[in-house]
């Protein structure tokens, strides 16, 4: 089946297409439309004003344009098949957006350990905080949060462009884990490669992320009331985030396991809501819970007598 290498994929989770095209359309645009104004009114704002050209505030900038690139991976192309007569892409240029979709879902895991990382080092080490996280230290951490996931995904991209095909339909409405159930044998190679990937870029950032705010709290719970308010002001937004998108990530790959045994209504749901939820919650979150941000949110969009 090596032909199929070549071939068109049918994305066959979409639900009665030709009858709601229009209205699958109109909700799907305004909510992209709502996840790009919301998360680049925030990055823009950051970029703007010199009081959040902080450590704490780059990195929420670079999570929010992470959420705006993984988004894009996914709306432009649901937007062209809800007004097409047929849903299909081919295989390579599913392969790229399996590999988009997830560098920037792994970029996600790595961004939200560096955060957790300047809050313990702001928390716990304050004196030193200037010394340790420079602009020198923030841009590595930018660049490895980008690059790990990039390096592990185009490893498990190159590897799926070598193996044979023997279906030609996904029972999805984009490019996720499923396209495993196209290749007529899973190689061992991928399936530890995708272990490994998943250890590098999801489980090791995320046990960093619990070992930090392990720390923070200890230190907190020792001091007095102000450093815990600010504690809990700067980290809370991070939990947040990260047990949102932690649960979304399980939901994901928990889809492509029980899909055959779901009503195909029930797996549209299913794959709207991976897609749907963090690219919105996340500004959503850093707006109204971070102070400053919040702040200049109300410069921005509030006459100035309501403020």
């Amino acid at each position: 089946m090596d032909e199929l290498n070549g071939t068109i994929i049918t994305l066959g989770g979409y639900v009665e297409v030709n009858k709601y095209r229009y209205v699958y359309f109109f909700i799907m645009i305004i909510v992209y439309l709502l996840i790009l104004c919301c998360n680049l009114t925030i990055v823009y704002l950051i970029w703007k004003h010199k009081n959040l050209h902080e450590p704490m505030y780059v990195f929420i900038a670079a999570l929010l344009l992470n959420c705006v690139l993984y988004s894009t991976s996914v709306y432009p192309k649901l937007l062209i098949d809800f007004l097409s007569e047929k849903q299909v892409i081919s295989y390579s240029a599913c392969l790229f957006q399996f590999y988009i979709y997830y560098t920037f879902c792994g970029s996600e895991f790595t961004l939200l350990s560096a955060m957790a990382y300047d809050r313990y080092v702001s928390i716990c080490k304050p004196l030193q905080y200037p010394t340790i996280m420079t602009k020198t230290t923030v841009s590595i951490f930018l660049f490895v949060a980008w690059l790990l996931p990039a390096c592990h995904i185009a490893v498990l991209v190159i590897l799926s462009a070598k193996t044979k095909l023997c279906s030609s339909t996904l029972k999805t409405i984009f490019c996720n884990n499923a396209i495993y159930r196209l290749q007529c044998v899973t190689s061992k190679i991928i399936n530890i490669f995708g272990v490994v990937a998943l250890l590098d870029i999801a489980i090791l950032p995320m046990l960093f992320i619990v070992f930090t705010y392990i720390k923070i709290l200890i230190i907190t719970y020792r001091s007095c009331k102000e450093v815990r308010k600010k504690a809990a002001e700067t980290c809370l937004p991070h939990l947040m985030v990260l047990i949102s998108f932690s649960i979304l990530c399980a939901y994901d790959i928990s889809i492509a396991r029980v899909e055959s045994y779901l009503p195909k209504s029930v797996r549209l749901i299913m794959m709207l809501q991976v897609v749907l939820y963090q690219p919105l919650f996340n500004p959503l979150i850093y707006g109204f819970k971070m102070k400053e941000i919040s702040k200049h949110l109300k410069r921005l969009f509030l006459p100035a007598t309501w403020i």
